[in-house]
């Protein structure tokens, strides 16, 4: 197969004028190097294409792909995530990875908990704060509260201080949040316990749990938080633990996809996951376009550690959209207008 590759570089941004925090969602020229040849290591040709201006101009000249393995978090708005797939719907290419709705569903964090609460998966109480006329304190069951950006990712907008105590340090945390990443905050209760992620490959009723790991900050990290500093350099400040308690893991991969299958995730994620005082697990937040750098990413590091390396992690991502592109019915017509276009 001919497989396209859309991905975001850091780089890129950087040299526009954008911060290291602006653009810690996106790749390095590093990962790309790698999923490149993991791809072709899975025996397929590779096309790289790059964001999403470039897609369009490969679009418009007539450029199309048996498959796009897709990795580009997007720049701007809420629904960012979402851009590239939408495009690729409507030229009916497909692609790996969650479809539009899940990805913007999932980026909006009460959202996706709203969803994933109806499923009967457990998640803290939350309220959203979308500006400063509020007056009341949030009604949950009292301080301390977690307080994060609605709509991001890798840790961005959080920080020791986004464990809230009182009421002062409350309202100046929720109006850090509104002023510097221009969103709502979520608000949740605060988890004390043990913080694990579960990563997840497939789709549907074929979707399983491939392994639970605990986050475990050391001794250097910024304490109480998986925050963008701790993600940023966790070579340093984390270690990553494979969970063998059987108990735990079943609890922890129930839940997990539970979340997964409700927001209707696709080929691969990770689901963050968090205990409270007493040691129960909570649904947190779910990433269906988890990093991919196969020594500083969640999900690579989590396989590594049970078994499944980088290359046969690539090559079970391509194969879960491969087999569900070819369910019938999947862009059928389409695929039938287009049998003698030009690939390139």
């Amino acid at each position: 197969m001919n497989i396209g590759l859309t991905f975001d570089l850091r780089k890129t941004y950087e040299a526009m004028g954008f911060s290291k925090e602006e653009t810690a969602e996106f790749d390095s020229e590093e990962t790309i190097d790698y999923l490149e040849e993991a791809i072709k290591n899975a025996g397929h040709r590779v096309s790289r294409i790059g964001n999403i201006r470039d897609l369009v101009e490969n679009l418009a000249a007539g450029a199309r792909w048996d498959l796009v393995f897709n990795i580009s978090e997007g720049m701007y708005g809420r629904s960012r995530e979402a851009q590239i797939p939408a495009l690729l719907e409507a030229y009916g290419i497909d692609y790996t990875f969650s479809d539009p709705l899940t990805l913007a569903l999932s980026l909006d964090k009460a959202m996706a908990k709203a969803v994933v609460r109806a499923s009967g998966a457990p998640t803290p109480d939350y309220i959203v704060v979308d500006s400063m006329d509020f007056t009341a304190l949030p009604p949950l069951r009292g301080f301390p509260v977690f307080v994060k950006p609605l709509s991001e990712g890798t840790g961005k907008g959080i920080d020791t201080a986004s464990v809230v105590r009182g009421e002062s340090d409350f309202k100046e945390r929720c109006e850090f949040i509104l002023k510097t990443y221009r969103q709502p905050a979520i608000v949740e209760e605060y988890l004390p316990g043990r913080e694990f992620t579960v990563g997840i490959i497939g789709t549907g009723k074929n979707a399983r749990a491939v392994g639970t790991l605990e986050v475990k900050l050391l001794d250097n990290a910024e304490p109480l938080v998986y925050s963008y500093a701790n993600k940023e350099f966790c070579e340093e400040r984390v270690k990553y633990i494979l969970c063998r308690d059987e108990a735990l893991v079943k609890n922890a991969s129930e839940i997990a996809l539970t979340a997964y299958r409700s927001l209707g995730c696709r080929d691969a994620g990770r689901v963050d996951l968090k205990c409270d005082e007493a040691g129960r697990l909570s649904f947190i937040e779910i990433n269906p376009l988890a990093g991919l750098h196969p020594s500083h990413s969640d999900l690579p590091i989590l396989c590594a550690l049970n078994g499944i390396g980088y290359d046969e992690l690539i090559s079970l991502i391509i194969h879960s959209a491969i087999e569900r592109c070819i369910e019938p019915g999947a862009n059928e017509w389409w695929k039938g207008n287009c049998e003698n276009s030009n690939r390139s």
